[in-house]
């Protein structure tokens, strides 16, 4: 089967896909920064850097069996942006774009991911086009919130997956795994770091895995990259020493806030200390919301948050340190796509 990623970012669906065994062909992206990590990552993949608009359906040489996926820019959709959930908002309709080029490729199968906020936005206008135009295209079509901790990612994220396919089939969604894998599972073997860490290939705390997870993570290799960590003033530090695993702001002394107008108005995601029996939370823009090292008194590098995402390490981020966060914090995490697609495969097997 061959694979189509629009709005590939730095490729956790197109990770996923390829661990599912689906020939991943091309990629389109607009961003620079994730383009490079996407091309240094997946050599083999034609990559255009391009505006989705300006991509036209024969310059992809793909025929047969193809499945065209991908996750048109979600920030409009997010709950967490409630000032863009409109129908004004222009990347509210990118999601057209695709269709355009689903309409051309006549794909076997399109997989859709987003936000769960696409289901509220303007009352679920948004998801109803998606939905009635992939009947229109004559789709037999899927949809369902999927917990990225029910599949094997340390991290309780929900994602809106679509799946469509014009075979008549009735696509069933994976079933959840039981085992929940936690912070320390994810990360209790990455290199212990200071505030500000700015080394990125370093070698691993310990010599040996110290779970399955991590394990699968590190695939045979002795050292690991981006373990870099922003640098945080001094009294953001100070403000760390107080939260217990599981706190937030709310456990920092207001001497400490001054700072902030409203205190009160702070979210519980600001200043979260993850709690390492558990999965982590939601991995948006890490840095930002500040969310804290379980034990070790810092922000997250990039390569925690990476592997929080189920990255492996191998899987290399570029640009600077800001990008590499936004191109972790966009990502669909590989092994809830990988999921999805595995069950695409079984079923396109016995065909």
């Amino acid at each position: 089967m061959i694979g189509i990623d629009l709005f590939s970012g730095a490729g956790g669906m197109t990770l996923g896909a390829k661990l599912s065994g689906i020939n991943v062909r091309y990629s389109v992206e607009i961003n620079k920064y994730a383009t490079e990590t996407y091309q240094f990552n997946n050599p083999d993949v034609t990559v255009f850097n391009k505006d989705i608009e300006k991509i036209k359906p024969d310059m992809f040489e793909a025929s047969g069996n193809l499945v065209l996926f991908g996750g048109p820019p979600c920030q409009g959709f997010s709950v967490s942006n409630s000032k863009t959930r409109n129908k004004e908002n222009p990347k509210n309709w990118l999601f057209k774009e695709f269709f355009r080029l689903a309409k051309a490729l006549k794909p076997n199968w399109i997989v859709i991911e987003n936000v769960t906020g696409i289901k509220e936005t303007e009352g679920g206008y948004f998801l109803e086009k998606i939905l009635k135009e992939l009947v229109k295209l004559e789709y037999l079509v899927n949809h369902q919130v999927l917990t990225a901790s029910d599949y094997g990612v340390p991290q309780s994220r929900n994602r809106y997956f679509i799946v469509g396919n014009n075979q008549s089939i009735d696509f069933k969604f994976p079933k959840p795994i039981q085992t929940k894998v936690t912070v320390y599972d994810a990360i209790g073997d990455l290199p212990d770091l200071e505030n500000g860490h700015s080394i990125s290939k370093m070698n691993y705390k310990t010599n040996h895995p110290h779970s399955n997870f991590t394990d699968l993570m590190r695939n045979g290799i002795d050292y690991v990259h981006n373990n870099l960590v922003t640098r945080n003033a001094p009294h953001i530090v100070k403000r760390y020493k107080y939260i217990p695993q599981g706190g937030n702001w709310e456990n920092i002394p207001k001497r400490l806030m001054k700072n902030y107008s409203d205190r009160e108005r702070c979210h519980t995601g600001i200043y979260h200390r993850l709690v390492e029996d558990e999965p982590a939370k939601v991995i948006g823009n890490f840095r930002k919301n500040m969310l804290v090292h379980p034990r070790q008194d810092r922000g997250l590098s990039v390569r925690e948050a990476a592997r929080l995402q189920s990255f492996p390490d191998y899987y290399i981020f570029k640009g600077s340190i800001g990008f590499q966060q936004q191109q972790v914090a966009d990502a669909v995490p590989p092994l809830l796509a990988k999921a999805v697609f595995e069950q695409i495969s079984l079923i396109d097997a016995s065909i």
